[in-house]
């Protein structure tokens, strides 16, 4: 593939509705004709229902537009194969174009407009399969009308377990960008896009209600996405490489890491040490007060500890060079100590991560950071605290996560990690990846700790900034879902040595 800025050797690229469009022309300007892939989209669709069902009635709500072309393909082909279909379609069918109307031409059965009502127990049979072919990925602007109801009905009969939906490329009401709900949206059992997913796919609520999502070939060529320049990505092994030591490296090879600990709040910067130490840095120092000493020395016998009022202070820290990625925020203290500290490790052009606490004491100082910037930086916000140091700065607090993790790293001129259900990673040129391996398990008190530790290590090895963020993003995750139900902060770490086996094993290390 050609065109992309990503470092790793097989992304995942997710197309925006504008470039999905431009696939589909490049793929015609290639001599593959638009009902080859109509023809084949709907053919996706129809194999995905016939694996995953028994034979049973199907209801294909057939739309306006190309979506609705997808769903006589559908129709037709289920019917061939026995299946008893019902067709009903919004809009006059004598009005479709283009692909569309060859589509119509070949659906030989009956086809009822719209009826909204047909939904209801008492006139579509318990079981129903409902294929929702109404409104694809480029909706937008909010249901209305028969749509609106149809969708709504839809929803209360999956709800009641009366039926189950299958969406043609997004389920009717989602956008595809950013996965808002546009009105009304129906929870699917599966969803069928083609090529190349969409933000929306990944991102919340639409995540929620894809069910299982199945990402089909219809014959858009590769080579097309090198005139794309797609510039974001799903967060996965392919779109990163990990460090790996040498036979004949050694610890300062792979990177000397800094956490600042705090003096009260101690459980915090141990967590992000375990998981710095963990995802393979060299070696790793907790600096705090004397009188935290103690408890930091006590606590893992492979961290260093260095007390920033009798071994020397944060001046002597950075004389060592060696010393070459800094993490501040976990559990230290919310201040203006604590600003000052962050923004004097801004200066010093060494990697820095940003979690927590210095995020919340820097609130309203996003200029200061960037003017004292001088190394590669990730902030780790959730989204109180994007709104605290981005929020003033332009940036629309109403945006989908991914303008604004955009939009933050473009005004702060590092990489920004927006912390969620649907974590997305940016870069100040634009690259973006959006995570779909978190668990929901993750949400307990420290996994974030863990993760600006995580992220510490990678950049200390000497990832990029924007690939550590992502590695990190993606590793967490990992190590949630090893951990599994009933995980605590602590798992995390201790996951990570299998993981990095099942990877090598896969050859994705």
């Amino acid at each position: 593939m050609t065109g992309t800025r990503f470092s790793g050797e097989n992304p995942l690229y997710l197309l925006d509705v504008a470039r999905m469009g431009a696939a589909d022309r490049a793929a015609l300007a290639a001599g593959v004709p638009g009902v080859t892939l109509m023809e084949a989209a709907g053919w996706a669709v129809a194999r995905e229902i016939r694996a995953r069902w028994a034979r049973r009635p199907v209801l294909v709500l057939r739309g306006p537009g190309n979506n609705g072309g997808d769903g006589y393909v559908v129709a037709r082909l289920l019917a061939r194969k026995g299946w008893p279909v019902r067709l009903m379609g919004l809009g006059d069918p004598a009005r479709l174009t283009g692909d569309a109307a060859v589509m119509r031409a070949l659906w030989d059965g009956p086809e009822e407009s719209l009826d909204p009502s047909a939904l209801d127990p008492d006139r579509t049979p318990k079981g129903t399969l409902v294929v929702d072919a109404l409104f694809g990925a480029g909706l937008a602007r909010p249901l209305e009308g028969l749509a609106l109801e149809t969708v709504t009905r839809l929803t209360r009969g999956i709800e009641a377990g009366r039926l189950t939906c299958v969406a043609v490329d997004m389920p009717s009401g989602l956008h595809g960008d950013t996965g808002r709900i546009l009105g009304a949206a129906a929870p699917c059992a599966l969803t069928v896009t083609f090529f190349r997913p969409k933000p929306g796919h990944l991102l919340h609520p639409g995540r929620d209600l894809l069910g299982d999502l199945v990402v089909a070939d219809i014959g858009i060529p590769d080579s097309v996405l090198g005139s794309l320049d797609p510039d974001c990505a799903a967060n996965t092994p392919g779109l990163w490489v990990l460090p790996r030591p040498g036979t004949a490296g050694h610890k300062y090879d792979r990177g000397h890491a800094v956490v600042m600990g705090g003096a009260r709040m101690t459980g915090a910067a141990r967590l992000a040490a375990r998981g710095a130490r963990r995802v393979g840095a060299g070696l790793l120092t907790i600096a705090c007060a004397e009188a935290a000493f103690p408890l930091y020395a006590g606590d893992q016998p492979g961290a260093m500890v260095w007390s920033l009022d009798t071994d020397g202070g944060v001046e002597a820290l950075l004389a060592d060079s060696r010393k070459s990625t800094y993490l501040i925020g976990p559990g230290h203290g919310r201040g203006a100590m604590t600003a000052d500290l962050a923004l004097t490790l801004a200066r010093s052009g060494r990697g820095l991560v940003l979690d927590a606490d210095a995020l919340t004491s820097l609130s309203g100082r996003l200029g200061d950071l960037r003017a004292a910037l001088s190394g590669p930086c990730v902030v780790t916000p959730h989204d109180g605290e994007w709104a605290a140091l981005f929020g003033g700065e332009g940036a629309d607090p109403g945006a989908d996560r991914l303008t604004r993790a955009r939009d933050a790293a473009r005004a702060g001129g590092m990489v920004v990690l927006l912390k969620g259900p649907d974590t997305v990673i940016a870069a100040p040129d634009g690259r973006a990846a959006i995570a779909a391996n978190a668990p929901p398990d993750l949400a307990t008190a420290g996994s974030g700790d863990v993760l600006a530790g995580m992220v510490t290590g990678l950049l200390a090895q000497g990832l990029p900034a924007f690939e550590a963020a992502c590695a990190g993003v993606w590793l967490h995750g990992a190590a949630g879902q090893v951990a599994g139900p009933g995980l605590i902060a602590e798992d995390l770490p201790e996951a990570l040595p299998r993981i990095f086996r099942i990877l090598e094993e896969r050859g994705e290390e």
